[in-house]
């Protein structure tokens, strides 16, 4: 074993703490083994593990639609944590639409994005529940709207660039996420859109939106589960398999982070906002309470979110040949991670009263 690679999406992590930290890195360097972001092979096929876990050696940390498919395809890709982070996940329109409630998306045309040239149209899915789930609230049925598909060429990760450092998505991506949707408002050529996180408060900011149904701030997290709620950490099955003290180890080291964070909310919201591309401030707005949320757990609430995503997906077509996510479930290293983080993992590279 030489190499470990990782991968996370804009999104906040514990990984991201800790890879920003050095910690990974300083955790296997006595053992001779060189931790790696996918971006650093510049090969476009290895940068698409992060959506078909196809890389050996790697962990990801982000979303839940694209580790849900790829293990539906068959790809040996093991769940080993959860986080729920507050998120804020909203339907936008305009401020002089007159939609203001969901009720009010009665007849109005729902923009829909379509990535045609990615893998996993994880963002079509994710805008779809969302906008279903305030359809719902409103006492409205699909039948009641006008999806208007939004066709979208680029795809999400850039084939090539001369960066090799650092996470898959940078501030060009991050900033272009959303364009035709937010394009498509403007222009009125679409009455609502749907967004999230950081991103979706700074849309909310440009325009004076109105919040046409607050999603992330919903009590009931049947209501929030979406493709970031909950996020989840996986890893390649035959690594854990040959070596599941790495493994432990791995994720022993992303519990550190999570742990640290608690203890440093400004730079943890900080470092959130690098890895979104986004202002400091709306990482407050678009995430309450950041710091105490980043650490995995495999909590029944959480894998029963998964249940329902799964089967949602499912439905939905985005994914074909279900699983059983007691299979797909591996506690043992997040058990043991526990087990090292009290016998004292980590101290000599993590002290506490840093940043």
């Amino acid at each position: 074993m030489t190499e470990l690679w990782y991968t996370r999406c804009p999104v906040p992590t514990a990984s991201s703490i800790a890879i920003a930290k050095g910690w990974l890195e300083d955790e296997f360097a006595a053992d001779g083994i060189r931790v790696a972001s996918l971006l650093e092979s510049g090969k476009h096929a290895v940068r698409e593990s992060h959506f078909d876990h196809g890389q050996p050696n790697s962990f990801r940390q982000g979303g839940n639609i694209p580790p849900i498919w790829a293990r539906s395809r068959g790809s040996d890709v093991r769940l080993i944590g959860l986080s729920q982070v507050e998120y804020f996940q909203g339907v936008l329109s305009m401020p002089d639409s007159g939609i203001v409630r969901p009720a009010d998306l009665k007849g109005k045309r729902l923009a829909l994005p379509r990535r045609i040239n990615d893998q996993i149209d994880f963002q079509r899915a994710g805008t779809l529940r969302g906008f279903i789930a305030a359809l719902r609230d409103g006492g409205l049925t699909e039948n009641d709207v006008e999806f208007v598909d939004l066709e979208i060429a680029e795809p999400y990760i850039v084939p090539e660039d001369d960066a090799h450092e650092g996470q898959l998505f940078g501030a060009r991506a991050n900033r272009r996420f959303q364009t035709a949707d937010l394009v498509a408002l403007i222009r009125g050529e679409v009455d609502a859109i749907f967004a999230s996180g950081g991103r979706g408060v700074d849309f909310q900011a440009l325009l004076g939106a109105n919040v046409v149904f607050d999603m992330g701030g919903h009590a009931d997290l049947s209501v929030r589960t979406n493709n970031i709620v909950p996020l989840a950490l996986t890893v390649s099955g035959d690594l854990l398999d040959r070596r599941p003290d790495l493994v432990a180890r791995y994720v022993a080291t992303v519990l550190v982070g999570a742990r640290w964070a608690r203890s440093h909310p400004s730079e943890t919201r900080r470092l959130t906002a690098l890895e979104a591309g986004v202002a400091e401030e709306w990482i407050e707005l678009a995430h309450p309470g950041l710091h105490d949320a980043l650490e995995p757990s495999l909590a029944p609430n959480l894998l029963e979110a998964i249940e329902s995503q799964k089967t949602f997906l499912r439905e939905r077509g985005f994914i074909h040949d279900d699983f059983d996510l007691d299979t797909w479930v591996a506690p043992g290293p997040l058990e043991e991670a526990h087990r090292l983080v009290e016998a004292g993992f980590g101290r000599g590279w993590s002290p506490g009263d840093e940043g």
